[in-house]
């Protein structure tokens, strides 16, 4: 079995999940054409915690999805989340040379406005241009070719640590794969679940994870904000193993098949059975004390991202809603209580625009794997670098080193 050359793999590094999807590139399409999914242990709050232990995910995930496919996968699109994650915008002007835009002058243009102090132990992991301003004319996407004195651009850039991105990528190459790019997952899972017009009115992606809770905010076609926040899907079965008193294992089962955020939904005669600890008998307790566990914390989570909404002034741009996606928005309830905090339509987000295995990708929690095909699809005619371990520390050093001239 060889790697056929149109083959996309999104590497979905989750804190409770890895996840790979292949995706087959064609004329009319990406088809989805293999996936594979293990449990993650090496992860916490995003962040690799243990090499070893997220390296034989990755592989048995990855074994799982060349199996389906029937390829050999060797390079793949990596996420990345994790509160380390910081996303802001910037804003560069130059003066335009030979009165007509060309492509150099895009490219210094967007020099000029990423040319900010970032700390050492930082690294750009994205440069996206929102729009470009000629000659004081806003909301220009393509300026080449037009007549200007003046071009301006208003760009959004998004910093990791250094050491969060170098063990993910590292995990990747000890499992044997090049990392053809590093994508923040709000922004791959907003190319698979987004359409066009939510990103045009202005929309708000909300990637309820495991460990993380991502937002993305669109507007004009371009990302406006982002930001991650440390908690998820994993606090919630905290919560539960407390409130209830049984493992956490038990705890994820039950959050699973009976969890809720309704309470006034349930009957009064509805229970569970919970496992007790360190081999107590298990108890029968109603389901709306999982309900009045859940609730609260769920608000708290999404209270929180609207609270980073506002600090940021972006509470008039989401117009068109909230989409949530992410493994925990399976939850029942949480598009319920999205519309409830944010005063606005709210939906679950979903992988669309594909073909192949659609059934089997159908599911919030797969959107972060199918966006980062997408992505991959959408910008690989543009970058065919790949990083392997030997030279991944010299890369990164090198793109520190030009920051360190452009700002001096």
């Amino acid at each position: 079995m060889g790697e056929k050359e149109e083959l996309i793999v999104g590497l979905d590094i989750g804190t409770t999940k890895i996840c790979a999807v292949v995706g087959e590139v064609s004329p009319e399409g990406i088809d989805i054409v293999g996936i594979g999914t293990h449990a993650s242990v090496g992860l916490r709050k995003g962040v690799v915690v243990n090499i070893e232990s997220t390296v034989d995910s990755i592989q048995r995930a990855i074994e799982e999805a060349e199996l389906m496919a029937g390829c050999e996968i060797s390079s793949v699109y990596a996420g990345i989340a994790g509160g380390h994650i910081k996303g802001f915008n910037s804003h560069g002007i130059v003066a335009v040379k030979g009165n007509e835009v060309a492509q150099r002058d895009i490219d210094r243009v967007i020099d000029a406005a990423r040319a900010v102090a970032i700390p050492p132990d930082r690294e750009v992991i994205h440069v996206l241009p929102q729009e470009y301003i000629v000659d004081e004319q806003d909301g220009i996407h393509d300026p080449r070719g037009m007549s200007a004195v003046r071009l301006e651009a208003r760009i959004h850039i998004v910093t990791g640590a250094v050491t969060s991105a170098h063990n993910l990528i590292k995990c990747a190459n000890r499992a044997g794969l090049d990392v053809s790019d590093i994508v923040l997952q709000s922004l791959a899972s907003s190319e698979a679940v987004l359409n066009k017009e939510e990103k045009d009115l202005g929309g708000a992606l909300i990637d309820f994870g495991g460990g993380t809770t991502d937002l993305a905010i669109f507007r004009g076609k371009s990302i406006k904000h982002t930001s991650v926040l440390a908690l998820g899907g994993n606090n919630l079965t905290n919560d539960i193993s407390v409130g209830l008193r049984t493992p956490m294992a038990e705890a994820e089962k039950i959050k699973i098949k009976y969890g809720t955020c309704l309470p006034d939904s349930i009957g009064k005669d509805e229970t569970i059975e919970v496992a007790g600890v360190g081999g107590r008998k298990p108890r029968t307790l109603s389901r709306q004390i999982l309900a009045e566990i859940l609730e609260p914390r769920v608000e708290e989570i999404f209270n929180l991202i609207n609270r980073d909404v506002y600090r940021a002034g972006m509470e008039d741009v989401v117009a068109s809603g909230i989409v949530v996606t992410g493994g925990s928005s399976l939850l029942e309830g949480v598009v319920d209580i999205a519309e409830s905090v944010f005063s606005l339509p709210a939906r679950i987000g979903r992988p669309m625009g594909i073909r192949g295995l659609v059934d089997v990708v159908n599911n919030p929690m797969y959107a972060t794997a199918v966006g980062l095909v997408v992505y991959g699809a959408r910008t690989q005619p543009r970058k065919k670098f790949r990083i392997r371990d030997k030279n991944i520390f010299n890369r990164v050093m090198a793109r520190m080193k030009k920051w360190f001239k452009e700002i001096i």
